[in-house]
């Protein structure tokens, strides 16, 4: 049993390796691909705002979906393929509708994929060693996105942009044969959506209270004033250096985007550990802390090697941001059976915060300079910290809570007594069985 378990755990880990490879490829590629066919900034631009859309329209639905979802294998295996058509779109005439219609597809298939997997996760490990493995699962993500990087830099150089949407689907096949290696009977339904005991079901009571918690929201508010300083950071930082130094700015920010995934390759399983031995709020407390002090950083100086140092900051930051926000999710959510809702919800924010980021960072720049952009993104930095220094209190459970009986009290009411938390149930029995 604990070896077959162990594979299973093996088999997420090296899934959400494959998936960061698939989704690279159809990530940050697509505009110079576009580009180079003909297609104008504007028109590429609007084709990525596009996606970027039905990506954060998806969200929450795709959540709530998850949560329901039985066999959320083949939720993953039918989202990997709509991924794959989408990529093979791309590799053909590339028309205004086939376009669209591709990032329709990613879009909307990527608002399932890492939510899946991660419920996936909770339903075979549960809530007690979910903090410890998803840090070990976003480093192997950060390694497959490091991993692709170079790949496509690869491919692109010596076959040309269409060739990075073949080895995209190509890259599906591993990611299929990690996904069938999962067993389904080490799924626990209730448990991966976050709910309590044979619960097979969840009441509109539970979404009301999960609606209710002032804290979650709280959350999520800090969490779209961290995006919205956070976003347009880097593209700010490549645009500016590409005034100067155009042959530049492209390697530049490879390097940039390798070293803020090597970064999280390398610090997510210890951050994880963190989490769950000494609480979420200082971690999330150093993130948020971090992103002021990179925005300030960088109207002092333009060389190459400090800003690529600088971007060690990001890479922290990050990741802390990655790992934690889903475990404070986790706690928050804990007996409702709405996780996966709550994640999309994160997710939601997470997208809208990067879309008024542009915005704003555009006028910026527009209006007065790329310093006072770089300076009022720092601005919406220190004002997402305190807002979560101020309204979030410490979301890890206590043993003492975890033993409370049903009905009795939140495990956020032994920590702070606060009567706008939602009640948790005891855990699930780890070795019950469930469908995929």
């Amino acid at each position: 049993m604990k070896h077959d378990a162990s594979r299973t755990i093996r088999a997420i880990q090296w899934l959400t390796f494959f998936l960061a490879d698939v989704q690279t490829g159809l990530g940050p590629f697509l505009a110079a691909y576009l580009a180079a066919n003909g297609w104008n900034p504007a028109r590429v631009g609007y084709a990525l705002t596009f996606g970027g859309l039905v990506t954060v329209a998806t969200q929450t639905p795709a959540g709530a979906i998850i949560d329901a979802a039985h066999h959320k294998r083949l939720l993953v295996a039918v989202s990997l393929s709509v991924l794959v058509i989408g990529a093979v779109l791309l590799m053909g005439h590339l028309s205004f509708i086939e376009v669209y219609a591709a990032q329709f597809l990613i879009g909307g298939a990527g608002a399932f994929l890492a939510p899946a997997v991660a419920a996936i996760t909770l339903g075979v490990v549960g809530a007690a060693s979910f903090d410890r493995l998803f840090g070990k699962i976003q480093g192997f993500n950060s390694a497959g996105n490091v991993a692709t990087a170079l790949l496509v830099a690869c491919i692109s150089y010596h076959f040309g942009y269409r060739m990075i949407f073949a080895a995209t689907a190509l890259l599906a096949i591993p990611a299929a044969i990690a996904l069938s290696q999962i067993d389904p009977k080490k799924i626990d339904y209730a448990r991966a959506r976050g709910g309590a005991g044979d619960q097979t079901r969840v009441t509109n009571e539970s979404f009301s209270l999960l609606s209710r918690d002032r804290v979650l929201l709280a959350f999520l508010a800090a969490v779209f004033l961290f995006h919205a300083a956070n976003a347009a950071m880097l593209p700010e930082l490549g645009e500016l250096l590409s005034k100067d130094n155009p042959k530049a700015a492209g390697p530049f920010m490879s390097a940039c985007v390798i070293v803020t995934q090597l970064v999280i390759s390398l610090s997510a399983a210890w951050i994880g550990k963190r989490a769950a031995t000494h609480g979420r709020k200082h971690l999330l407390l150093i993130g948020f802390g971090i992103l002021p002090i990179r925005g300030v950083l960088y109207t002092l100086t333009h060389a190459t090697s400090l800003l690529i140092a600088i971007q060690l900051l990001d890479g922290v930051a990050n990741a802390i941001f990655v790992i934690v926000s889903i475990l404070v999710i986790k706690d928050r959510t804990a007996g409702t059976g709405r996780f996966n809702v709550a994640a999309g919800a994160l997710a939601t924010m997470v997208g809208i915060g990067a879309s008024v980021s542009n915005t704003i960072g555009g006028i910026l720049i527009q209006r007065f300079s790329f310093r006072v952009s770089f300076l009022g993104l720092s601005a919406l930095a220190v004002c997402a910290f305190a807002l979560l220094w101020m309204t979030i209190p410490e979301t890890l459970p206590t043993k003492s809570s975890e033993m409370l009986p049903p009905g009795s009290g939140s495990r956020l009411h032994v920590h702070f007594a606060q009567s706008d938390s939602i009640a948790r149930p005891p855990q699930l029995d780890p070795n019950r069985g469930g469908q995929a």
